[in-house]
C-alpha cells in the first residue's frame, strides 16, 4: 500500500460508526461492530472508509463538537479498538480516513472551560472574544434555522465568543501560534497510529478579518500550507480532503500548487446539478457547472458525492434554483433544513431504482473519486420527523429481523429509532435480502464499482462532452493512456434514439457493464437508450 496517489482511483465509503453495527448491545454502533462488517465493505468493493467523528463529545452535533482530540467516545469503544480497526482494515487493503474538525471545539472542551473560567488563562486566546457583537458582521450565518448571530454571550466572562456553527461550538483562534501547534500535535497523534488521511471539516472559516466575508482568506490558506508542509515532511502518502462548500474557482486555491495544500476537495456545486439534470431530463446545468470546474493536476482530485450525513446543501445554487429544488425535492417544509434538504438518496429519486442507478453512473464516471454514503447502496430511506439531520443518520439495515439486525439492545435503548416505514423499513430494504438476490440494487452498485476499479480512465482521464444534439443525453469521453471510454446516459423517462459519429472509426464497441456489443455502420454508432439507461462503452 505504498502508492502515494492511491486516492485517484479510490472508492470512498462514508461510515457513521454509531449507525453501522452494535457489537455489545448497548444501542450504539461501535468500532468493534465496524470491524465485524469490514468483510461486507470489502465485498462491496470500496477501498477507503471515511469515519465521521469518533472523538469524546457531548454529541450535541453528532461528534463535530469535540471535547477531547486524543481519544475515542466511550459509546464507540477504546483507542485499542481503533488500533485493531486500522490493522483489520489495512489487512484487507482498506484505508481509513478520519474527520479533522479544525474550526471549532465543543464548549465542554478543557481549553474552552479554562478560557471561560479565567480571562488571564493561557487558553483564553485559544478562542475569539469580543466586547461587542458587531465585529465581523460581513460573515454570513451558516445555520440560519437555529442561530441568529455568529456571536454568543458568555455570562461567566461577560464577553461574546465567536462561532460559525452552533453556539455550543466556539471557534478556535488561528491567529494564535499555540492553536496552530495544537493542530499539528493532533495530526501527529492519529497519523502515528496509522490513519491514512483526514477529511478536514469546514476549512474556509478558520480565520476572521474585519471588512471581509471571513471565508477563504489568504491567512487561512497560509496556515493550511503550513499543515501540508508538516505532513509532507513527516507523513508522506497521507492525504488531506477539503470540505469547502464553495464555487469551483474558490475551491481551486485549496489545492495549492499541486503539492502544498489539499490533495482532494469535495465538489459541492456539481452535486445539486446532478439532481437537477435528472429531474429536468436535461444536461444543460451539468455542462455549465463542468465548464466552471477546473480539470485538476495529476496530484489532485475532486471528491464526488450524491448524499452524505448533512442536508443536501443548496448553498452553491441561485435563489431561483434553490426554490425550484425545494419544490421538486422537498415539497413539505419539514423536508427543508437551513439552505438544504434533509432527505436520503432513494426518497429524493422517488425510490425509482433506474434513477438511483443512473445517479450512481454519473457519480462513478464524472471526473473525481466517488463517495458512497452508508446505506445508499441498498436504497435506505430517511425520517424527516427526527431532529435536525438525524433523519439521514438512522441505523444501517442489515436484515429484516428486529432492530434491522443493527443491535440486540431493547428498541428504546437504540440511539435512534429504526426507519421502519412501509416503503423503506427493513422488511423491504436490507443487506441480507439484497445479497441473496443477484438482480438487486446492491449487486448493481457493486458491479459498477468493480468495473470502475478496472479502468484508470475514470479516476485519471481527460473529460470531454459528446454532443448528441439531444440535451436529454449526458454523454462524454474519458481518455487516459490510450484507453477511451464513452459514457452515454439517458437522463429522462422516455426512450431516446441517438446517432453519434466517433472521432476515430471503430467497428465495435463493448459496454463494460453488460458486455453487449454495439456495431457502427457508415462510421456512425446508432444507439437506442431506454429510460434512465446508461452505457460505458469501451
Amino acid at each position: 500500500m505504498n502508492n502515494t496517489l492511491w486516492y485517484k482511483d479510490a472508492i470512498f465509503y462514508e461510515v457513521y460508526v454509531r449507525a453501522f453495527y452494535d457489537s455489545n448491545s448497548d444501542g450504539h454502533g461501535d468500532i468493534k461492530g465496524l470491524i465485524q462488517k469490514l468483510d461486507y465493505l470489502q465485498e462491496l468493493g470500496v477501498t477507503c472508509l471515511w469515519l465521521l467523528p469518533i472523538y469524546p463529545s457531548p454529541l450535541k452535533d453528532d461528534g463535530y463538537d469535540i471535547s477531547n482530540h486524543y481519544g475515542v467516545h466511550p459509546n464507540y469503544g477504546t483507542l485499542d479498538d481503533f488500533k485493531e480497526l486500522l490493522d483489520s482494515a489495512h489487512e484487507r487493503g482498506l484505508r481509513v480516513v478520519m474527520d479533522l474538525v479544525l474550526n471549532h471545539t465543543s464548549d465542554q472542551h478543557p481549553w474552552f472551560l479554562a478560557a471561560r473560567a479565567n480571562p488571564n488563562s493561557l487558553f483564553r486566546n485559544y478562542y475569539v472574544w469580543s466586547e461587542s457583537s458587531l465585529k465581523y458582521r460581513d460573515a454570513r450565518i451558516i445555520f440560519t434555522d437555529t442561530e441568529e448571530s455568529n456571536w454568543a454571550w458568555d455570562e461567566a466572562s461577560k464577553q461574546y465568543y465567536w462561532h460559525r456553527f452552533y453556539s455550543s461550538q466556539p471557534d478556535l483562534n488561528y491567529d494564535n501560534p499555540l492553536v496552530q501547534d495544537e493542530v499539528q500535535k493532533i495530526i501527529s497523534f492519529w497519523f502515528d497510529l496509522g490513519v491514512d488521511g483526514f477529511r478536514a471539516d469546514a476549512v474556509p472559516y478558520l480565520i476572521e478579518r474585519e471588512g471581509t466575508s471571513s471565508e477563504n482568506l489568504p491567512e487561512t490558506h497560509a496556515f493550511l500550507r503550513k499543515i501540508r508542509r508538516f505532513i509532507n515532511k513527516n507523513y508522506p502518502g497521507r492525504i488531506l480532503m477539503a470540505e469547502a462548500n464553495q464555487w469551483p474557482e474558490d475551491v481551486l486555491p485549496y489545492f495549492g500548487k499541486g503539492n502544498d495544500e489539499f490533495q482532494m476537495g469535495f465538489n459541492f456545486p456539481i452535486m445539486p446539478r446532478i439532481f437537477m439534470s435528472i429531474r429536468k431530463a436535461d444536461r444543460t446545468q451539468l455542462v455549465w457547472i463542468m465548464s466552471r470546474t477546473p480539470f485538476l493536476r495529476e496530484k489532485n482530485q475532486w471528491v464526488m458525492f450524491l448524499r452524505n450525513h448533512d442536508e443536501l446543501t443548496l448553498e452553491m445554487v441561485t435563489e431561483d434554483e434553490r426554490q425550484w429544488m425545494w419544490e421538486q425535492y422537498a415539497p413539505e417544509p419539514r423536508m427543508r433544513l437551513n439552505l438544504g434538504i434533509r432527505r436520503r438518496l432513494a426518497p429524493l429519486l422517488d425510490n425509482d431504482r433506474r434513477q438511483i442507478e443512473l445517479a450512481h453512473s454519473l457519480l462513478f464516471t464524472l471526473p473525481g473519486s466517488p463517495i458512497i454514503y452508508y446505506g445508499d447502496e441498498i436504497g435506505m430511506g430517511d425520517n424527516i420527523w427526527l431532529h435536525d439531520r438525524n433523519g439521514v443518520r438512522t441505523p444501517m439495515q442489515w436484515d429484516a429481523e428486529s432492530n434491522a439486525g443493527f443491535s440486540e439492545a431493547p428498541a428504546q435503548s437504540i440511539y435512534s429509532q429504526i426507519n421502519d416505514d412501509e416503503v423503506y423499513g427493513p422488511a423491504k430494504v436490507n443487506v441480507e435480502s439484497q445479497q441473496k438476490d443477484p438482480n438487486s440494487m446492491w449487486y448493481s452498485i457493486r458491479h459498477m464499482i468493480s468495473i470502475r476499479k478496472g479502468h484508470h480512465a475514470f479516476g485519471w482521464g481527460d473529460f470531454e462532452w459528446i454532443d448528441c444534439n439531444n440535451d436529454q443525453i449526458a454523454a462524454y469521453r474519458r481518455t487516459y493512456n490510450g484507453e477511451t471510454i464513452l459514457v452515454f446516459q439517458n437522463l429522462g423517462g422516455q426512450i431516446q434514439n441517438i446517432s453519434y459519429k466517433p472521432k476515430r472509426p471503430m467497428k465495435i464497441r463493448t459496454d463494460l457493464l453488460t458486455q453487449l456489443e454495439f456495431a457502427s455502420s457508415n462510421g456512425r454508432v446508432d444507439l437506442q437508450l431506454e429510460p434512465y439507461q446508461y452505457l460505458w462503452l469501451k
